[in-house]
C-alpha cells in the first residue's frame, strides 16, 4: 500500500465525513459493524470521543459503535466481565494494568479470568497529583519529603487516617501515587490510607476533606484549582517522562470472533489519536471533551492542559510543557510490551499479583501489538513512526531508579518500599 502522510490520512478522514463509497482494504470484510465501548470522563479518552464525533468509526465501516460512559473503573470492569451479550461492553478506554488484572482474574468476581486484548495505548503522560490547599505553604512538588512529614504529623495529632485517593487498585493512578509517595520515604500501605474514588468525584471529595492528596487525569486536577480547593504538585510525566497511561482494550473473545472489525475499530482510534495530537485541533478536542455526553465539565477546566499549558495553582506556570499528554507523538499509540512488563512488575511490588506469575506468557497473550502494526500499515503510517522493537528500552525515573525490561527483578530489588507477596496465587 502506498505510504500516506499523516496529513493525507486526516484529510481522507474529513472527506469521508459523509461516508458514501467507503473503500476498505482488501480482505478486510467486517464480521460485525457493532461494538460497545466504555469510557471514563477523562481527557485521555478523547480519541474515543473524537472517533465518534468526527466519524472515524463510520469511516472504517463500524457504523454501529456505541461509546458508553462508565461511572467508575469498577463499573468498567463489571461491564467487561458481562460483555455486550449480557448487556455489558466489548471494550474500553482503560487503565493499562486492568486488562491484565482481568485476564488473570485478580479483580474479577470469584477470580474467574476474563481474557482481554490490548490493541493500542491511548496516550502518554497527562495525569496529575494534587494536594489540598491545607498544604499550600509547602509548595509540594516532586520532592514530597516535607509533605510526607506533614501527613504523618497530622495522623499523630488527630488520631485519624490521612487519605491518598486513586481510582482503582493496581491501576495507573494507584501506581503513580504509590511510586511518588514511596520515593519520598512514605509507605503507602502503612503510613497513609490509599482509598478508591471515581475520577469525577475527586474534587467533591477533596472539598469535604475526604483526602489530602489524589492522583487522576484531567480535567479534575485543574477543576480543583479553579474551585480553589487545592493545587497540582506534579504532572506524572515528571515522574517518568512520557510514561504509558491508558489503553484501548477489547475482550479477547470479541477480537477472536471479529479480527477485521477489531482492526477497523483500532484504525479509527489511531486516526482519532492523530487528530487529537495536532496542535491546530486541540481547542476543538477540548470543546468535544467538555460536551455533556462525554466529560460534562466547563471547557475552561479542560482547554489549557489539553493545549499543554499548566498553571499548577502554586505560582508555577509552564506553557507548552514538555510533560503534556501525548496522543500520537513519541509513539504514544504503540503498545510496547516492555511497558506492560513494568505495570506487571509494579503490581507484583504492591502485592496485587503473585511473584511466580509468568509475565512473558501473559504479555504475549494480552498484548496485540501485531494488530497495531497491521492497522498502521493499512493506514499508511510512515515506517519511521512504527517502532522497530516491542521494547522502548531502559526506562529512567525521577528518583534515579532504572527499569531494564531484560531484568525486572533487579529493578524490583532496588526499591526500598514494597509489599511483595509470595508465590501463592
Amino acid at each position: 500500500m502506498q505510504d500516506l502522510s499523516r496529513r493525507t490520512v486526516l484529510k481522507g478522514a474529513a472527506l469521508a465525513a459523509g461516508f458514501p463509497g467507503i473503500v476498505m482494504a482488501q480482505g478486510t470484510t467486517l464480521e460485525t459493524k457493532a461494538a460497545k465501548l466504555g469510557f471514563i470522563a477523562l481527557t485521555d479518552a478523547a480519541p474515543l470521543f473524537v472517533a465518534d464525533e468526527k466519524g472515524f468509526f463510520k469511516k472504517h465501516g463500524m457504523t454501529e459503535v456505541e461509546v458508553l460512559k462508565q461511572s467508575s473503573w469498577g463499573t468498567t470492569r463489571d461491564n467487561l466481565v458481562l460483555g455486550s451479550r449480557s448487556n455489558g461492553i466489548d471494550g474500553a478506554h482503560i487503565l493499562t494494568p486492568m486488562p491484565y488484572l482481568l485476564t488473570t482474574g485478580a479483580v474479577t468476581p470469584n477470580n474467574v479470568p476474563v481474557p482481554m486484548a490490548i490493541l493500542a495505548r491511548l496516550n502518554l503522560g497527562g495525569q496529575g497529583i494534587s494536594v489540598a490547599n491545607e498544604y499550600k505553604d509547602l509548595k509540594v512538588g516532586l520532592d514530597n519529603k516535607e509533605f510526607g512529614k506533614a501527613l504523618l504529623a497530622k495522623r499523630v495529632k488527630t488520631g485519624k487516617a490521612v487519605n491518598a485517593a486513586m481510582t482503582f487498585p493496581g491501576g495507573t493512578h494507584d501506581l503513580w501515587l504509590r511510586y511518588w509517595m514511596a520515593a519520598g520515604g512514605v509507605d503507602p500501605n502503612r503510613d497513609i490510607n490509599t482509598i478508591v474514588v471515581p475520577p469525577p468525584q475527586m474534587v467533591a471529595n477533596m472539598k469535604v476533606g475526604s483526602m489530602d492528596t489524589f492522583c487522576v487525569c484531567e480535567p479534575w486536577n485543574l477543576q480543583l484549582i479553579h474551585q480553589k480547593i487545592g493545587y497540582t504538585a506534579l504532572t506524572t510525566s515528571e515522574l517518568w517522562m512520557n510514561h504509558p497511561e491508558k489503553a484501548f482494550a477489547m475482550r479477547a473473545d470479541y477480537v477472536q470472533a471479529n479480527p477485521n472489525s477489531s482492526k477497523a475499530l483500532l484504525k479509527a482510534v489511531m486516526e482519532a489519536q492523530m487528530f487529537c495530537e495536532d496542535p491546530k485541533n486541540r481547542a476543538e478536542v477540548a470543546e468535544i471533551c467538555a460536551r455533556r455526553r462525554w466529560i460534562s465539565a466547563p471547557v475552561e477546566d479542560i482547554v489549557d492542559r489539553i493545549k499543554g499549558d499548566f498553571d499548577y495553582g502554586s505560582g508555577r506556570v509552564v506553557s507548552n510543557s514538555p510533560f503534556q499528554m501525548r496522543y500520537w507523538k513519541d509513539n504514544a499509540s504503540y503498545p510496547f510490551q516492555s511497558h506492560d512488563l513494568w505495570f506487571l512488575t509494579e503490581n507484583q511490588r504492591w502485592g496485587y499479583l503473585p511473584m511466580n506469575l509468568d509475565t512473558k506468557a501473559l504479555i504475549a497473550k494480552v498484548n496485540r501489538e501485531d494488530l497495531w502494526r497491521a492497522a498502521a500499515k493499512e493506514l499508511g503510517v510512515a515506517a519511521k513512526d512504527i517502532p522497530a522493537s516491542t521494547s522502548r528500552g531502559v526506562e529512567k525515573f525521577f528518583d534515579g531508579k532504572v527499569f531494564d525490561p531484560a531484568n525486572p527483578k533487579k529493578y524490583l530489588d532496588s526499591l526500598a518500599v514494597k509489599n511483595v507477596k509470595g508465590a501463592a496465587a
